[in-house]
């Protein structure tokens, strides 16, 4: 977001001689507050929610983090432009915020025992505080978190989702980054020259804003608006596509932030990936799509059993995770890599604690058995060995497998060389052994019924599509959607929603046929009889 929010590097020469005693970076207020003496995997749990990462700083509203209370504004005047209706208030803000797929005063289902998992005062993963660029000026900042990305929707059992019940570690399937990046851009720039009327909405809105703010919002953070705005001449906030609800395009992003070119013209860099379930995932060797951040001095693809799964592994893992904050949090590398124990805390919860929600319907255990059966063939050597015993199979073994199985390629050719030099001037130049791959790695299948769409760009609706590639769609609605028990994945007709189902966020059509896009690959499972499939679809929803 770095295009679009605001060039506040431009506060420099403000806060000379006003720097003592101002708050330049502050903890987040979206943290839940944790017994004290709480282990590891609780403390985690609660970073999840809403650590900040460094991310909640006068340098992070350089590029990513936004001033909540004007952006919030900008939104609203929008939507009530749009729909005279409405009013400029709480309820129509929760409106778009929800039509984006953010998890608005959601309840988190599955906190450790001495975790608060009441709804937070913003959405779920918007983590936020008050910064002060000057003595006496506060502004309330928000940037996104975790679980902004990594905090699901629960289902019934009728596959219905409920977005007032969240459950953190599975994917948000239907956040729109995309949408939102380009409606603050766009309210923003719509609504900065009506100053008062923006001052008068973010009052409607939040009225315990207080009169410093109010100046500082008008006399500070408005002009730098409008003089950053002004700079851009296109009506793109940003140079590359974060791609369709339940995606992400984090590559772009680090190449944006560190100022490495781009792959061509025409929005090339649309390597989009889909935002996984987080179960296992530290059982990897390396992380990434394509598998480019290893551990340094071993071994980038090898097979983990529960031995490997190590204290020492999982430092080496959380170092690579705080990395992920520089490309979507706007935080600094030499501030990213003090994160590093709060990222310890994150990988205990999910190896003590996390796993996805159960399949809330109906599993015929003679069928999962059977599918079980069809798994171990056709599926382990690369999604790893599980128990079959028990309605949630555990992980017996993880091949790490690394290589092309004729899906899209451009994400795997987006992580340039050049971006791999980008390292040597970091503070995680020995941390992370970075490497140009071009090819994926094979993921573990926790949560897999709930992390529909399919392949590492999401553009296969159903494990069906998936294992009947003469079948998957060219288009498809996305975002906001209910479950297919029985094909495992979005509930479609003709490529569409059900004409009585009403989405909680705004859907888009995803188009195979766009660059990054497209569905083909991976035909493991065609030659499977349909008696089969089947069987396999029913050992999946254990997972």
């Amino acid at each position: 977001m770095r295009r679009i929010l605001l060039g506040f590097g431009a506060l420099a020469f403000l806060v000379v001689g006003a720097w003592i005693g101002a708050r330049h970076e502050v903890t987040s207020q979206a943290v839940p507050v944790v017994a004290p003496g709480a282990g590891a995997a609780e403390r985690g749990a609660a970073a999840f929610v809403g650590a900040a990462f460094g991310g909640l700083s006068l340098q992070a509203l350089e590029s990513h983090a936004v001033p909540w209370k004007l952006m919030t504004a900008a939104l609203v005047l929008e939507a009530v432009d749009q729909s005279p209706t409405l009013s400029t208030d709480r309820d129509t803000l929760n409106k778009v915020l929800t039509s984006f797929g953010f998890l608005v005063q959601a309840r988190i289902k599955n906190m450790p025992d001495g975790v608060p998992g009441a709804p937070g005062a913003l959405p779920l993963g918007v983590t936020h505080g008050v910064i002060s660029p000057m003595v006496g000026l506060p502004v309330h900042v928000a940037n996104l978190g975790c679980a902004a990305c990594h905090a699901g929707v629960t289902y019934g059992a009728d596959g219905v989702p409920d977005p007032a019940a969240a459950w953190i570690g599975m994917p948000n399937s239907s956040l729109n980054l995309e949408a939102y990046t380009q409606s603050i851009f766009r309210t923003l720039k719509a609504y900065q020259q009506r100053p008062d009327l923006l001052i008068e909405t973010v009052m409607a809105l939040h009225p315990d804003t207080g009169w410093r703010e109010r100046q500082t919002l008008r006399w500070l953070i408005l002009p730098l608006v409008g003089a950053r705005l002004d700079q851009i001449d296109d009506d793109r906030a940003l140079p590359f596509v974060n791609g369709v609800p339940g995606s992400t395009n984090g590559v772009a992003a680090l190449k944006h932030v560190f100022g490495v070119p781009f792959l061509g013209a025409d929005l090339a860099d649309a390597g989009i990936v889909s935002i996984p379930d987080l179960g296992y995932r530290h059982w990897r060797s390396s992380l990434l799509v394509d598998g480019a951040y290893a551990i340094p001095q071993t071994e980038r693809q090898t097979e983990t059993t529960a031995v490997d799964n190590t204290a020492e592994k999982r430092t080496a893992l959380a170092t690579i995770t705080t990395f992920f904050t520089v490309p979507s949090m706007g935080v600094h590398p030499s501030t990213a890599i003090q994160s590093i124990p709060v990222a310890e805390d994150i990988l205990a919860f999910l190896d003590k604690t996390y796993r996805p929600q159960p399949f809330p319907g109906v599993i015929d255990r003679d069928l999962a058995l059977r599918g079980a059966a069809v798994y171990g063939e056709q599926c382990s050597s690369c999604h790893g060995t599980y128990t079959v015993a028990g309605v949630l199979p555990d992980i017996i073994s993880f091949p790490n497998w690394l290589g092309d199985v004729g899906t899209d390629p451009l994400r795997a050719q987006t992580f340039t060389q050049d971006l791999v030099a980008v390292f040597e001037d970091t503070a995680y130049r020995d941390q992370i052994a970075v490497e140009r791959t071009g090819a994926y790695a094979a993921p573990p299948l926790s949560g897999i019924w709930a992390s529909a769409p399919y392949l590492h760009n999401g553009t296969v609706p159903t494990i069906w599509h998936l294992l009947t590639p003469e079948a998957r769609p060219e288009t498809f609605e996305l975002g906001g959607h209910m479950l297919d028990f029985s094909r495992l994945g979005l509930k479609l007709e003709d490529g569409r929603y059900p004409r009585d189902y009403i989405p909680f966020s705004t859907p888009v059509v995803l188009d195979t046929g766009q660059p990054g896009l497209s569905s083909k690959g991976h035909a493991f499972g065609a030659t499977l009889s349909e008696a089969d499939k089947t069987a396999l679809i029913e050992f999946l929803k254990q997972l």
